[in-house]
């Protein structure tokens, strides 16, 4: 009995360091308040908000000379969330090209993803063509079934 007696006074001594280091780890993540909430009582401060885990699928897999769409999930691939986005040209003219196969299920950790970027001009000529450059054309369904008016990038070659 009294090595249980020793547990519990254990427990009782570790429990509460426990959770102090929690509280204060968890207070650290905690931005300042809003400029519309600082002045309010109970103002906690800001935190990021997103999902633990998201699951996406890409229309065209890493494929610089189409058009693609990367679009939200469920885990088993069946049911669409309404979310959306085109692969797209940045203003420096690289290719924005979302991965990785196509129609693969796959995660993104904290909604986070990690596409790829393409030197269009390269890519081309790779391929046996003088060049080309990033366009921006017409986003392909499903990114149009969540703005019609979305558009996609590709690299277009000469």
């Amino acid at each position: 009995m009294s090595q249980l007696k020793r547990l519990i006074l254990l427990a009782c001594l570790v429990l509460p360091l426990a959770v102090s280091a929690a509280h204060h780890e968890e207070k650290e993540r905690f931005g300042p308040p809003s400029d519309g909430a600082k002045d309010m009582p109970g103002a906690v401060g800001t935190f990021p908000l997103y999902p633990p885990t998201s699951y996406w699928i890409d229309t065209d897999g890493v494929a610089p000379g189409v058009a693609g769409c990367h679009y939200g999930t469920d885990a088993d691939g069946t049911t669409s969330n309404g979310r959306a986005f085109a692969e797209g040209c940045r203003e420096d003219g690289l290719l924005i090209e979302s991965n990785p196969g196509k129609g693969e299920v796959h995660a993104h950790s904290k909604d986070t993803g990690h596409p790829d970027l393409f030197n269009c001009n390269d890519w081309c000529k790779g391929n046996d063509s003088s060049g080309g450059q990033c366009k921006t054309v017409a986003a392909p369904a499903p990114c149009t079934d969540v703005d019609p008016d979305m558009t996609s990038g590709m690299c277009v070659c000469d």
